[in-house]
């Protein structure tokens, strides 16, 4: 067994005293910089595999910025070796595609439970535990993606392994199972499709941690093939000030209730 004491985490390249309680997750390593532009003293710590982190401050608090990669297994890295890092609340800010017809590109999503589509998340916990995010998270989220002027919508998000499964479902030999649960996840009310909610959301709630997932909507392939209007938008900066400013959220609303919890 590794003794994770000081040591530099295997993965992310970090050592535990390079942690923080709070850390902003995104899957690209190129958007790590920008997203901590948004914080004081922003600084390079660590570039290993698809990990790259960024460290600042916010309202005096140590925030750390850091890439997962695509998908549940290297999400679930992350947040097991940030937890050993001393991360106790995580924000995942990345992108989807809409599933849901109301769902148009360049609004925000904020996902409060997601389907467990993927593999990673049963390694933790059996398929009848949801993967949920932490309600203060959320609400944090929701009133922070608010001030963006974006269209903000709170629901489900699909979270599967295969990008091209959804994609392309008839190049697949199960494509009759794909396009029905795709199928089922529509009728059902999803509102977008992504990669690492669930394994985020799982690893959380079996390490302990709290996390919440801001999407920004790339595209909607259902709006598509509805025949209606289809925005494509990349620009994903209002997402991650936002989900920045649901950190000052949190950080101001922990130390409001510590002050209370003494009073």
């Amino acid at each position: 067994m590794m003794n994770f004491n000081d040591q530099r985490l295997y993965h992310i390249g970090l050592t535990p005293s390079q942690g923080a309680a709070y850390a902003v997750l995104t899957g690209d390593p190129g958007r790590v910089e920008s997203i901590a532009r948004h914080l004081e003293g922003a600084a390079f710590l660590c570039a290993n595999r698809e990990y790259t982190s960024w460290a600042g401050t916010l309202e005096g608090e140590r925030v750390l910025v850091i890439s997962h990669g695509i998908g549940g297994p290297s999400t679930a890295i992350c947040a097991e070796e940030l937890c050993r890092c001393g991360v106790k609340t995580l924000i995942r800010v990345g992108t989807c595609g809409g599933m849901a017809l109301s769902v148009r590109g360049g609004d925000l999503v904020v996902a409060n439970a997601a389907i467990r589509q993927e593999g990673t998340s049963q390694e933790y916990l059996p398929l009848a535990f949801p993967a949920v995010s932490a309600f203060e998270v959320t609400a944090a989220l929701r009133e922070a993606a608010a001030g963006t002027g974006k269209t903000v919508h709170t629901g489900v998000v699909q979270c599967k392994d295969s990008f091209y499964g959804q994609h392309d479902p008839d190049g697949s030999p199960v494509a009759s199972a794909l396009k029905a649960q795709w199928r089922a996840w529509l009728r059902g009310g999803c509102l977008a499709s992504e990669m690492e909610s669930a394994a985020l959301y799982t690893v959380a709630a079996a390490r302990g941690m709290r996390a919440g997932c801001l999407l920004h909507v790339l595209w909607n392939q259902e709006r598509e093939a509805a025949g209606l209007d289809n925005p494509r938008d990349e620009d994903t900066a209002p997402a991650a000030a936002a989900a920045v400013e649901a950190i000052r959220r949190l950080i101001c609303a922990g130390r409001a209730g510590n002050r209370t919890n003494r009073g």
